[in-house]
């Protein structure tokens, strides 16, 4: 199941989402490499990457020795828990994160205004950061990747437009369709998926994914959104939108 688009309109022009995509290709493109070269690939990773083992001042504790993991040289230690977030490991990485951001963070923008949607997805970034930390605060490997405030920006939509439509992609063996769901469904159904996933991992692992910052990005949307939304923005575009709410009771979209 993989969304493709929503149904919700957007009031204002999304610059910060814009911007934030901006940045994280040309990161990808300039710093890294765009993945062509595995010397600033690695490098990147690695000097730029959050690594909950340097964080925490745990390099070298139990179960992980001095040198060990893929980074033996370390990085910076707290600035890279925004440095992170402009980085990623691979093209699909990268496009993935991408398209979740410009389907639901335009909305989010929408309902926030430019400079608080900004601090809102710094924020929830650090918070996802964190997360993912406390969950293998002894882990020597390198975290990368804009999904944790990504996540929270799924969390305040869910908040904020539960009733909108997104179009989603289903395979089933040779069967592909693309089905108009609630938003709510959506976003909690990938929310478990996050929670089940972490839950069948080892401690600090997951094969390269860090689920643990993608649950504590979302919930801290859900939290974060009560107090950056514009309560101004919101009102308008719900006013606007009420006949598209309508039609969507009325077809059985709950």
């Amino acid at each position: 199941m993989f969304p493709l688009y929503d149904d919700n309109p957007t009031e204002m022009f999304p610059l910060v989402t814009l911007l934030i995509m901006g940045a994280c290709v040309a990161v990808w493109l300039y710093v890294q490499g765009g993945g062509f070269s595995e010397e600033a690939l690695t490098g990147s990773v690695c000097a730029l990457g959050a690594i909950p083992s340097e964080i925490t001042g745990r390099m070298g504790g139990a179960g992980h020795p001095s040198g060990a993991g893929p980074c033996p040289g370390g990085g910076m230690t707290w600035p890279t828990l925004v440095t992170s977030m402009f980085l990623h490991g691979s093209w699909m990485h990268l496009i993935g994160n991408l398209w979740f951001l410009w389907i639901f963070g335009n909305n989010v923008e929408d309902s926030m205004g430019h400079g608080r949607f900004l601090v809102f997805y710094l924020l929830a970034g650090l918070v996802a950061a964190g997360s993912h930390i406390a969950s293998a605060p002894d882990s020597p490997l390198p975290m990368v990747g804009a999904s944790g405030a990504i996540s929270a920006i799924m969390g305040a939509y869910l908040v904020l437009y539960p009733r909108a439509r997104v179009f989603t992609l289903f395979i089933i063996i040779i069967l592909i369709r693309v089905f108009p769901l609630p938003a709510w469904f959506v976003l909690l159904y990938w929310f478990l998926l996050q929670v089940a996933s972490s839950r069948m991992l080892e401690p600090g692992g997951g094969g390269g994914v860090a689920f643990w910052a993608h649950i504590g990005g979302f919930l801290a949307g859900v939290t974060l959104v009560m107090v950056f939304r514009s309560k101004v923005l919101v009102t308008a575009k719900r006013s606007r939108s009420r006949v598209r709410r309508e039609d969507l009771w009325g077809r059985g979209w709950w």
